[in-house]
């Protein structure tokens, strides 16, 4: 036969669309032609197939042969491809039967040798390829990520032999069996071992609980970076949807995460650019928004950053993704994180105390760095003050992070089976429904908005951690109490 149709996946953002790499061997002079948007890197692809082949001891026809990568408006871009080529001229070239490569997608890199390098975004073609009920060829080295992917009929080769002896039925390739993980193993260090900071300590369980942005601000040397590493050791597990979107997220920018149903933690230095932080490039790539999806986002020193640099999370914190427009493609992330932030009062650090010395105007122009629309998007602003020597003298004290972690896991669930989605992302007449409250309790709200000059979006975001405070207390309705600590965490908002 002198035609061949090997399926395999692009990559675009964190989508894998279908591409068909269709071979023709004809009459004529040697040579091959690849058509079909190919980008440098997978023009190159010619002379890896041709050595990988004769290397392998398989024949290169000596025929003209055109490649053609459908379809033709998709850019193709990297060494991905190599491995559905090879197999089509070896399919075309009738050195390997026709059949062998029905209803089978595959992905993989060659080396000159014959060798299969890993691909990166083999998570989502997983998912899309099980999707469409098909089998998958990826990798070796892919295999622990893929097989994240429950019940894919996947096969995992490490050479162009060893697959090709798969495919002919003489042997079959090992198969790859996923690593056993446990939640709960997880290396944070522990609440317990903070001393004092009552009140940050349940800001931080009500951050948890509800999936809120908070903002610790105080002196230098109070704990405000210790409480924020606390963090990871109190959030629920990601679910099985949840952890195959943050995966597919790494696979893309190259990266591997060891356990996979742990919340990611990012913590970008305060140097980052937007692009660094929102993703983006000529070959577009996630940022560490992206990256911190389902998980946690900390900006340690927030004034230190650009002010650009912030104000490009506005928008995500609000529709949980980015998108990132270039020349000839646009790509969208996934950026549902929470932010956790944490700032010193002034930029000595010490404001109100009596040794401050900055000036008002050196401190209002160190606040200012943060605009109003960005500290709106943040729930929970919480003083961190020092603690006396005879505090931190104390044993530790108070309940771990496992026992925290329980009564955050039980609130998000009650949260999930009220409303289907955590109390932070209340909207619309969800928000109007679950977090109604009496006309008593309206009115006590109404008159801390006006003292405090709260606008609209700080008042929703208001109702939505007392709807969290409500679910900790293990109450139906929200309270006037739960509104009065919901109030108490716009502490920032007092100062300003």
């Amino acid at each position: 036969m002198s035609l061949a149709t090997v399926h395999t996946r692009a990559l675009l953002g964190v989508e894998s669309p279908p591409v068909t790499v269709e071979v023709h061997l004809s009459g004529g002079l040697p040579g091959l032609t690849m058509v079909g948007l190919p980008e440098t890197a997978v023009k190159e692809s010619r002379e890896r197939v041709r050595s990988a082949l004769l290397n392998c001891h398989f024949e290169f026809p000596a025929r003209r042969i055109t490649i053609n990568l459908a379809p033709a408006d998709l850019p193709k871009e990297g060494g991905r491809y190599d491995l559905a080529i090879a197999l089509g001229i070896l399919v075309a070239s009738n050195q390997l039967p026709i059949t062998v490569l029905n209803n089978t997608e595959v992905l993989g890199e060659l080396t000159l040798g014959g060798e299969i390098r890993p691909v990166q975004g083999a998570i989502s073609a997983a998912m899309a390829v099980k999707h469409c009920g098909r089998r998958l060829v990826l990798p070796a080295d892919n295999a622990q990520e893929a097989s994240l992917v429950s019940q894919l009929d996947c096969a995992y080769a490490k050479d162009l032999l060893s697959l090709c002896a798969h495919l002919r039925g003489e042997h079959r390739l090992p198969e790859f069996a996923p690593i056993a993980e446990h939640v709960n193993d997880r290396q944070a260090p522990d609440m317990s071992e903070v001393k004092g900071q009552e009140q940050a300590k349940r800001a931080l369980e009500v951050a948890a609980a509800g999936g809120h942005n908070l903002l610790y601000f105080g002196p230098p040397g109070t704990g405000k970076t210790l409480l924020a590493q606390r963090l990871p050791g109190i959030l629920p597990p990601l679910t099985e949807h949840q952890a195959l979107s943050v995966a597919a997220i790494y696979s893309v920018a190259g990266l591997h995460r060891q356990q996979h149903f742990c919340p990611p933690i990012r913590h970008p230095h305060h140097t980052a650019s937007a692009v660094a932080l929102v993703g983006g490039g000529s070959n577009p790539k996630p940022g560490e928004i992206s990256l911190a999806h389902s998980g946690v986002l900390f900006l340690d020193e927030l004034p230190e950053f650009q002010r650009s640099v912030l104000e490009v999370m506005r928008e995500p914190l609000e529709n949980g993704r980015i998108d990132i427009a270039r020349a000839n493609r646009q790509v969208s992330y996934p950026a549902a994180f929470q932010l956790i932030a944490a700032m010193n009062p002034c930029p000595c650090g010490h404001y109100p105390e009596p040794r401050c010395s900055c000036t008002p105007d050196q401190v209002r122009r160190y606040r200012s760095k943060i605009s109003g629309p960005l500290l709106d998007r943040i729930d929970l602003h919480v003083a961190v003050i020092n603690q006396p020597p005879s505090r931190l003298q104390q044993l530790p004290g108070g309940d771990s992070s496992g026992v925290i972690r329980q009564r955050v896991i039980a609130a998000r669930q009650r949260q999930v089976d009220r409303q289907g989605v955590s109390n932070a992302h209340l909207a619309g007449r969800n928000l109007d429904q679950h977090c109604a409250i009496d006309a008593p309790s309206a009115q006590f709200l109404e008159q801390a908005t006006v003292k405090l000059g709260l606008s609209a979006r700080a008042y929703h975001r208001i109702l939505r951690v007392a709807r969290t405070l409500a679910d900790l207390a293990l109450s139906d309705t929200v309270q006037r109490s739960h509104l009065a600590e919901a109030i108490g965490y716009r502490q920032l908002d007092r100062t300003q």
